[in-house]
């Protein structure tokens, strides 16, 4: 993904403020002895993680979430899909 993202034109302002959200922000973690992973303080104060977590399958990657603000999300999600038209692309899948 960095590459892909370092390979972004840089004079144009989405890609620009993408490179600094994702590379600018990116961290090599290691697992500790007990297989946890300690996130830096910079990391959590953006993310507003406090205690709660959730962790989010997401297919081949995760997200993490302050537990209070992963039901906020769900809540105004679930919200807009009853107000907003299915786009074709998800009325085509079959399950």
């Amino acid at each position: 993904l960095e590459r892909k993202v370092s390979a972004l034109p840089s004079l144009n302002i989405h890609t620009k403020r993408l490179k600094r959200k994702l590379i600018g922000h990116a961290t090599d973690c290691e697992l500790d002895k007990a297989s946890r992973i300690l996130i830096p303080a910079t990391l959590r104060e953006y993310a507003k993680l406090d205690k709660k977590l959730i962790l989010s399958g997401q297919g081949n990657n995760f997200e993490l979430w302050d537990e209070d603000a992963w039901h906020e999300q769900i809540e105004n999600l679930d919200s807009l899909s009853r107000q907003e038209e299915v786009p074709p692309e998800i009325t085509q899948l079959s399950l």
